[in-house]
C-alpha cells in the first residue's frame, strides 16, 4: 500500500507536468469573494472578482460561440443559503488575430453578482460558501487548458 501513495500523486500531477507549451501560470486569472451579510430569512447579493492578467482574456458569458468555453460560476446551497443564477457582467468585444469576428470576452477585472437567500432558519454566523469558476484564459494567439479556480465566500447570517 505505501508503494500505491506516491504513484498516486504522481498520476495526478501528471495533467499539469505534460501539459503544451502554452500553459501558463496558475495566478493568469484569479478569484475572490467580498463578505456578505444576510437576515435569516433575507436576501443579498454577493461579488465574485475575477482578477485576469495583463495580456491575457476569458470568454464571457454567453461566450461568442458555442464552441468557446464561457466563464462560469457555480455555487451549491449549504447551511441554509441559496446561491441565485449569476449574473455576468457585461463583455467587451475584442478583435483577436485567431478569429475573424470580434469576440465576447472579459479582461482586467471582472465581477459576477450572485443573488443568495438565507432560509429563515439558516444557522446564526458564518458561513463559506465554496464557489468554482471555470474559465478558459487566452492571450492574442492562442487559448490555454480550461481549469477551474475555487473560491470562497464569506456569508454571515445576523
Amino acid at each position: 500500500a505505501p508503494a500505491a501513495s506516491p504513484a498516486t500523486a504522481t498520476a495526478a500531477a501528471t495533467p499539469t507536468t505534460t501539459a503544451p507549451a502554452t500553459t501558463a501560470p496558475a495566478d493568469v486569472v484569479s478569484a475572490s469573494a467580498d463578505a456578505v451579510e444576510l437576515r435569516a430569512g433575507g436576501a443579498g447579493e454577493a461579488s465574485v472578482r475575477l482578477r485576469i492578467a495583463e495580456g491575457y482574456h476569458v470568454n464571457a458569458n454567453p461566450p461568442s460561440d458555442k464552441f468557446y468555453i464561457g466563464t462560469q460560476l457555480t455555487v451549491a446551497p449549504q447551511s441554509g443559503i441559496e446561491p441565485g443564477q449569476p449574473v455576468y457582467p457585461a463583455a467587451l468585444a475584442k478583435k483577436f488575430g485567431f478569429s475573424p469576428k470580434p469576440l465576447a470576452v472579459y479582461e482586467g477585472d471582472a465581477v459576477i453578482k450572485l443573488p443568495l437567500r438565507a432560509n429563515a432558519s439558516a444557522a446564526k454566523g458564518r458561513h463559506d460558501l465554496p464557489a468554482k469558476l471555470r474559465v478558459q484564459p487566452c492571450n492574442d494567439q492562442a487559448c490555454l487548458q480550461p481549469r477551474d479556480i475555487q473560491t470562497t465566500i464569506p456569508v454571515t447570517i445576523n
